[in-house]
């Protein structure tokens, strides 16, 4: 016998039921109990306010039934089976009661039913109602807002028959008598399930090939995707000491009920830097869906590219929008279009690049009617709301950068993009390479050359290797260390490619260069203008204005777009945003009509001490008043920061000492080099400056303690590019803090490399907290040269196993100033015990090792315990086991 206390037990889980479908859902289930008089009018009335969120309705809904008793409460579960099960409603008995003494109470017993038969009847019977006088076209205007579905109009309709006393009643009671039996379910509509199949056959054929970033190749997907480390976003002033580390997802559980942020929110927000893998691992979605092998929970699947929509000049609906940019239906695009609008849980929309979209997000101007045109911006920010297809699911792609805190508010989960882990490298470079030994030789390599590896662990630079494989394994110039190496090998792949065969032996030499200059000048030209005019796709007219012509393009820097809108004039792109900004870098290095001064924009346009004004206006109303429209400095001040920052690095890079010959044999002015790379040097000093100085003083008794400002990896990695090593002196000479914190700060391997390159010329020791980044096993690699000026290393949640312990053990062995060790919330187990005993047995001043919620048991503790009956300095020692708080 069911009993209330199985009610109560199940409490969470009927929750999670009511909210994780739709509104329609929750009012499904109300008919259920208004017909079985679970609950009384006034009890329905508290529970279909409109504006509540659904999670507040179930919870009271929950509470109104408890009270009820065992009977309501086993009738409430029942009824959400029902809803679940999507099951027909008995149908109406074969005639009414003529004259039926209680047509209200009639209307109320066969509720389920009867909104069912009202379903694709409903504007022809308000109409009717109406036009009889029943209903004021006040009352039909409120129940025909464009926010409701035609089950909720329905609803609404019946809701006016309880409460008017006119008649209304029994005129429906006749009504619905005299409709039509529905035969099926909408979705079994011939028009219905003729668009599902082609909408289905349409994203199956744009997602089953992955087109490489250069074009040159079609890969199937399924051969070759590779998981990437999906994590749900941890907020971080939740993030305690013994806080469990956050969960990793597979893709499939992308729509996981973990990690809700606003559980009345229907988005979901994939952030990852560039190059991290978010395009493809929402092809991979599609091609699930697509496949009929995941998310069939959803009927229909929407993909659109925010850097197409914006090319969108027009005023567009969600008709224009699903119909003329995605799929048109050959038949009954009405009865299609109300099905969608009738069921929006089962509609998937996914969004990818919205960093890419130049419109910031704004929630000030609400649009709530799917049939009336407005601009693209607002109809994407409506749907994102929520205001338009109100539980629709919708799937966000973005660079953390471009997520602002007013649209996290509209965020149901945040899920971060970590890029590959160290077997993911080495299973994508074997499904990339099937010959025998070619990636073996690879990851060879890569272990071997540290630098390289850190960089591999977003798929971007995976890709490179892939792709230059050969320049790699048999030129034997050396190994890339920097973005910028590899971008300029990258660059000599494509011009090898384009030259006569007995190029290729001599490299990225001055003549190969020298002999592409124009085109390369000419692209990096159409480069830095899509960045100041935030266009990453370019029409025929637009390439014709920057004088790139076929031969420029034949290189293959600029592919067909992907995803192309329909009706679009807007046909390639540069093959990822990052090259955009590498050759915006080599135009603004290179070229003659650049002047050193426009590149303090570069540097700190956006930067902390841009005017407060400047961050809250639109860009155009403040722009300089010297900086004349097209110009260098004026398209720098247009750019995005995340785009500026990338630009900036890549510009640190090709005007480095080591690149100085190369690009002086391509004919530019040794002066106007040197000017630049004096102006680069300049600001990225000021820049850290500005940082430096705004640290407040210590407190008294305290060390002084830094916490990193956005920008400031932005700035190592910028001068790690440069490869200089006075000028990492110069920088942090006169940095003098005793704690530098780096937490939540999409700290991977390749910023590992950058701190490093830096930090180890700090003149006093420093506590270094890199607690929640990405650091893992090749990260820590990359941080041991820095380790000697470390006193603290604080690595809490950052997927370091037992090699990257072991090996950093080894190294601390040697640094007499490192006294404690974090490393909670990681994936240590016993195999890392014995280089942790002798770590503690040899150094003598070592005073904390922090080990919690890791995977060491009782055997692993006895092999620690060694260590410390030999140590005589440790004051505290942190074994709190996996899953203690």
């Amino acid at each position: 016998m069911y009993t209330q206390d199985d009610f109560q037990a199940q409490r969470s889980q009927l929750v999670e039921l009511l909210v994780s479908g739709s509104l329609e859902g929750f009012e499904s289930v109300l008919d259920w109990l208004l017909s079985w008089e679970v609950l009384s009018w006034e009890d329905y009335e508290g529970l279909s306010l409109l504006g509540q969120p659904v999670s507040h309705l179930a919870r009271r809904l929950l509470d109104t039934v408890w009270n009820k008793g065992a009977w309501g409460c086993e009738l409430l579960t029942a009824a959400v089976q029902e809803t679940q099960a999507d099951r027909q409603p008995p149908e109406l008995p074969g005639c009414w009661e003529p004259h039926s003494p209680h047509p209200a109470r009639d209307l109320q017993s066969h509720r389920p039913a009867i909104v069912r038969r009202l379903y694709g009847h409903v504007e022809g019977v308000l109409d009717l109602t109406q036009a009889r006088g029943f209903i004021s076209q006040y009352e039909c205007d409120e129940i025909r807002r464009p926010i409701f579905t035609s089950s909720q109009r329905a609803r609404r309709l019946l809701d006016l028959a309880t409460v008017k006393a006119n008649g209304l009643a029994a005129f429906l009671l006749q009504c619905v008598q005299e409709l039509p039996v529905p035969l099926a379910l909408p979705f079994e509509d011939a028009a219905c399930k003729r668009y599902m199949s082609k909408l289905r056959t349409t994203v199956l054929a744009q997602s089953r090939f992955l087109s490489t970033y250069d074009g040159t190749e079609n890969l199937c997907l399924e051969e070759i995707y590779t998981e990437n480390a999906l994590e749900i976003r941890m907020e971080a002033d939740m993030a305690g000491p013994l806080q469990q580390s956050p969960a990793t997802l597979g893709l499939e559980e992308l729509f996981s009920t973990r990690g809700h942020l606003n559980e009345d929110a229907d988005t979901v927000l994939v952030v990852g830097e560039a190059g991290s893998g978010k395009s493809t691992l929402l092809q991979q979605l599609h091609l699930l869906w697509a496949s009929g092998r995941a998310f069939q929970e959803f009927i229909f699947v929407f993909p659109f590219s925010c850097r197409q929509l914006q090319c969108l000049a027009k005023p567009l609906s969600v008709w224009t929008l699903l119909f003329e940019h995605c799929c048109w239906p050959d038949l009954g695009q009405q009865d299609v279009f109300q099905v969608l609008l009738d069921h929006p849980e089962r509609i998937l929309l996914t969004f990818d690049g919205f960093d890419e979209f130049k419109f910031r997000f704004m929630d000030r101007e609400r649009h709530c009617c799917p049939t009336a045109p407005t601009s693209v911006q607002s109809l994407l920010f409506n749907l994102l709301q929520g205001n338009l297809l109100k539980n629709a699911r919708k799937v966000l792609t973005s660079r953390p950068d471009a997520v602002s805190a007013s649209l996290r508010k509209h965020v149901r989960t945040e899920l971060s993009l970590k890029g590959f882990s160290e077997e993911g490298i080495e299973l994508y470079l074997r499904r990339r390479h099937r010959e025998p030994g070619v990636a073996d030789r690879l990851i060879r390599l890569l272990r071997a050359t540290s630098a390289l590896h850190s960089l591999c662990h977003l798929p971007v630079f995976s890709w490179m290797v892939s792709k230059c494989h050969q320049e790699l394994l048999l030129q034997g110039g050396g190994s890339p260390k920097t973005t910028t190496d590899m971008y300029l090998l990258i660059l000599q792949h494509f011009l090898l490619h384009a030259s006569p065969p007995d190029s290729a032996a001599h490299g990225l030499g001055a003549g190969l260069l020298r002999g592409r200059f124009p085109t390369l000048l000419r692209l990096g030209r159409l480069a830095l203008w899509g960045l100041g005019t935030c266009c990453y796709v370019f029409s025929t007219k637009q390439l014709q204005a920057a004088h790139v012509d076929s031969e420029d393009v034949s290189l293959g820097f600029l592919v067909r777009a992907k995803r192309v809108v329909p009706g679009s004039t807007a046909p390639l792109e540069f093959l990822h945003v990052t090259f955009q900004c590498f050759f915006a870098a080599f135009y603004l290095a290179l070229s003659a009509d650049t002047p050193p001064s426009s590149l303090r924009h570069l540097f700190n346009g956006h930067g902390p001490g841009c005017s407060p004004l400047a961050r809250v206006l639109p860009k155009l109303c403040v722009r300089g008043s010297g900086c004349k429209e097209g110009s260098v400095a004026a398209l720098l001040q247009g750019a995005e920061l995340h785009n500026l920052q990338i630009t900036a690095a890549f510009l640190a890079g090709l005007l480095s000492q080591e690149r100085q010959g190369l690009l002086a044999e391509c004919q530019v002015s040794e002066k106007a080099l040197l000017c630049r790379q004096a102006c680069t040097r300049q600001c990225l000093a000021r820049s850290l400056r500005k940082h430096f100085r705004s640290i407040p003083p210590a407190v008294p008794g305290e060390a002084k303690s830094m916490h990193a400002m956005p920008s400031f990896i932005w700035l190592v990695r910028s001068l790690y590019e440069m490869q200089e090593e006075r000028l990492a002196w110069e920088a942090v000479r006169r940095l003098d803090v005793g704690h530098l914190k780096l937490t939540f700060c999409s700290v991977g391997p390749a910023e590992c490399a950058a701190l490093a390159f830096v930090l180890r010329h700090l003149r006093q020791p420093v506590a270094l907290q890199l607690d929640h980044n990405s650091v893992g096993d090749i990260g820590v690699e990359q941080l041991l040269p820095c380790l000697g000026v470390c006193k603290a290393l604080y690595l809490r949640d950052n997927n370091v196993s037992d090699r990257g312990i072991c090996k950093l053990t080894e190294h601390a062995l040697r640094c007499e100033r490192l006294q404690k060790l974090a490393l909670f919330n990681n994936k240590l187990t016993d195999g890392c015990a014995h280089s942790m005993a002798k770590l503690l047995a040899c150094k003598q001043n070592f005073l904390a090792l922090r080990l919690g919620n890791n995977h060491i048991t009782a055997a692993g503790a006895e092999v620690l315990a060694q260590g410390l009956r030999a140590n005589t300095s440790l004051q505290f020692l942190g074994l709190e086991p996996l899953g203690s708080s």
